[in-house]
């Protein structure tokens, strides 16, 4: 194997890997992730190439390192390094103003103590900003498991794989491939298979330019999220929750309204239960939650993070 592309970054004191590696093994077959005590090993496809990244925790520092099988003596080796911090810092939220907004909330009567309970939470990303786009239209109206199957599904029926035998998360490029049956019979509906499908043209054609946001991002801290979302928007299949998701998962971006996700809305009923207002077996409704997380800008889905971190085995 060629040697690795390899930087390391300095940690924050109170990092918490735990909540990195839940998001990461989601999958307990770990198809296209592994996870072991300090370390996440992934398959990705690198500038369309398959790759092999390994994130590995030193006490407060992290490695990271990348394996390409072939195809790397076209591209420029100190501009690899500089993606791959880039991605390494973007993967474990390492851009999120996190000590603002815990200074922000610290006094909040609800969100105060969870908030300090939780001191140090970032949103882990996914490996691309395609990736968590096309997990949030996977994970629509079914539960995680049902969603981590269907992605499994996908995963070994693109059939990428890197040298050392890890299946790599497909792109837009190798999903043109396929057609609408092949991925209904993987399990996804007609609605999911199109929608997928068409975003997968669209990012190719690019006409939808996720990942030049996304680097843009790095660059600038500033995200056209508006633009984003109006692009978005017009996509059969693709709604609110889906796009406030995958800015969050995708981007980073910490200001989604999440008022649709059920286990935001659950979370925050138990939160909420000992308000005299608000009894345990009243239901919170979308448009109540979503009045409720308005206050927070620009921390809406940082927020939500800290909700489904009230059971962090889930891996949302």
């Amino acid at each position: 194997m060629p040697t690795p592309i390899s930087v390391r970054l300095k940690l924050p004191i109170n990092y918490q890997r735990d909540n990195f590696f839940a998001f990461h093994q989601r999958d307990a077959q770990m198809l296209s992730e592994i996870v072991n005590a300090n370390q996440l090993i992934k398959g990705i496809c690198w500038n369309n190439l398959p790759a092999l990244l390994t994130l590995t925790f030193k006490k407060q520092q992290l490695a990271a390192e990348l394996h390409i099988d072939s195809g790397r003596k076209k591209l420029n080796e100190a501009q690899m390094e500089q993606e791959l911090r880039h991605l390494a810092k973007h993967m474990l939220g390492l851009n999120q103003a996190i000590d603002e907004f815990e200074s922000f909330i610290q006094n909040h009567p609800h969100l105060g103590p969870l908030v300090a309970k939780q001191s140090g939470l970032r949103v882990p990303q996914s490996a691309s900003a395609f990736e968590a786009l096309s997990w949030a239209i996977t994970g629509q109206q079914i539960s995680v498991n049902a969603a981590v199957s269907l992605r499994r599904n996908l995963i070994r029926y693109a059939g990428i794989q890197h040298s050392s035998g890890i299946y790599c998360y497909p792109g837009p490029t190798q999903l043109l491939a396929f057609t609408v049956d092949e991925l209904r019979a993987q399990g996804f509906s007609l609605t999911k298979a199109q929608t997928i499908l068409a975003l997968a043209k669209l990012i190719h054609s690019g006409e939808l330019p996720l990942e030049t946001w996304l680097r843009a991002y790095w660059s600038s801290n500033l995200l056209p999220a508006q633009e984003i979302h109006d692009r978005l928007i017009q996509i059969k299949g693709v709604g609110p929750w889906t796009i406030s998701y995958a800015l969050l998962r995708g981007f980073g971006w910490l200001d989604g309204s999440l008022h649709g996700d059920v286990a935001v809305r659950r979370n925050l009923q138990w939160l909420l239960a000992a308000d005299q207002h608000i009894t345990q077996e009243e239901k919170l409704s979308e448009v109540a939650t979503k009045e409720w997380l308005a206050e927070f800008s620009p921390w809406r889905a940082l927020v939500a993070a800290h909700l489904w971190a009230i059971q962090k085995n889930d891996g949302y």
